[in-house]
Parts: structure tokens; sequence; C-alpha cells
């Protein structure tokens, strides 16, 4: 008797839960016919459907304008959804790099940038983005850097991010903490790609140039992001 009632009691509150988040996504982050349209378009282009929830397409437009974000890059397009967010973050003179490995992929991303009209303040560029990334350093510094690629490379992501950036810059990584395995010690793993979000996680949470949290905001509170903030120059032998 008592195992049901727990077992009740575990429902009503991931039921609770649940519709909380929806009432905070319809208050907060309702999507448009703009966004809308990506979704669908990744669906018909046969795009895998692992874009980023509503919540954290909102967070990632609020820290842009926090920072006062005039030029916004993003490694990894997937179908363009994240990318309006940030775009719809930038003033008209601002820009956004996003950056695509599948030709595919990167046509979806530009039709659905000008459906919900950012085409004008957003690129995509194709390529593999460790060959891409060093091609931006004359475009630097970006006032906002979100990850959002292939999980191995990230520490790869990280050093280039912390290169193109200045203090006051906020770097985003997506899929963190994934289920706790990015939280745990990357010695203990043997996916590859938990194995770079966790040496990633390190990384960040331990380098003196960045004040950084890991934040869990999807997939029923099982994912999300690590945000970082770059700081002021500090002497670091301090």
């Amino acid at each position: 008797m008592a195992e049901n009632e727990q077992a009740t009691s575990a429902l009503t509150a991931l039921q609770r839960q649940r519709a909380i988040q929806e009432a905070i996504t319809h208050l907060f982050a309702p999507e448009d016919e703009g966004l809308r349209h990506a979704l669908s378009a990744a669906k018909t282009g046969g795009l895998p459907e692992i874009q980023i929830s509503p919540l954290e397409g909102k967070l990632l437009q609020f820290l842009a304008v926090t920072c006062n974000a005039r030029k916004i890059l993003e490694i990894g397009s997937l179908a363009g959804y994240s990318g309006i967010w940030l775009a719809r973050a930038l003033p008209p003179d601002g820009k956004l790099i996003t950056l695509e490995i599948n030709p595919h992929h990167a046509d979806i991303v530009r039709q659905s940038f000008a459906w919900a009209g950012v085409n004008e303040r957003a690129e995509v560029r194709v390529g593999n983005a460790l060959d891409l990334l060093p091609t931006l350093q004359d475009e630097a510094p970006f006032d906002l850097i979100f990850i959002d690629a292939d999980k191995a490379p990230y520490p790869s992501y990280l050093q280039w991010a912390l290169r193109l950036s200045r203090p006051g810059s906020i770097i985003v990584a997506d899929n963190c903490v994934r289920g706790g395995e990015g939280l745990r010690p990357p010695e203990q793993l043997q996916d590859e790609g938990n194995i770079g979000i966790a040496t990633f996680n390190q990384q960040v949470a331990s380098n003196p140039r960045l004040l950084s949290l890991a934040l869990v905001i999807d997939d029923g509170f099982m994912d999300g992001f690590t945000i970082a903030v770059v700081r002021p120059d500090t002497d670091d032998s301090k």
C-alpha cells in the first residue's frame, strides 16, 4: 500500500512539474509562425528532431540581450531554430554567424531564416566547425557563442570560444548534463560524446577566466546548458 502511495505521489509531482513547465513556456516563450516553420521544415527535410526547447531558446535570447550582443557565433545550426531565437535578440545592424557541416541542413537553415525574417542579420557558413573557426579570428570578438554540435569536440570548441570572445562574452553549450553523464569524471566514461561533454564541463568549471554554471532546463530536467561568462582580464598567477 505504501509503495502504491509513493508511486502515486511521484507521478503527481511529475505531472505538476510538467504543467508548470508548460505554463512557463506558454507565458514566457510562445512559438510564433517563424519558429514553428523551422521545426516543420526540419521534419520535412529529414533532420533529426533534437532542437532546443522553447525555454532554452528564450534563455539564449535573454542572455544575448543581457550582454548587449551585436555579434553572435553559433556552432551547429541544425534547422535554424536556435538561430532564429538568437538573431531576434540582435539590433538591426547585428550579425549572427552559424556554422553547419551539412550543406542540405544549411539550405534548410537559410530558408528558415528567410521565413522568420532574420536572414539579413544571420549568415550560414558551411564546413567542419574546427576548420571554420580559425577563419573567424578577424571577425572576433563575439559577444555570445552558442555550442550545439558534435559532442566529442566540445573541449576544442571551448578553446576556440575563448579565443574568439572578450571579457563579458557569454559562452553557452547545449546537452551538458545528459542525465548526469556529463557531470561525471571523464575517465569513468566510455562514450566519446559523454567524455567530450564531461571534459568540457570540467574545463569550464576550473578555468579562472570563466564564471560558470550548469543548468538543467530540458528533457524532464535531465539535460540542459552549461553557461559561462568570460571574466575581466586578471593575473591568473595570483
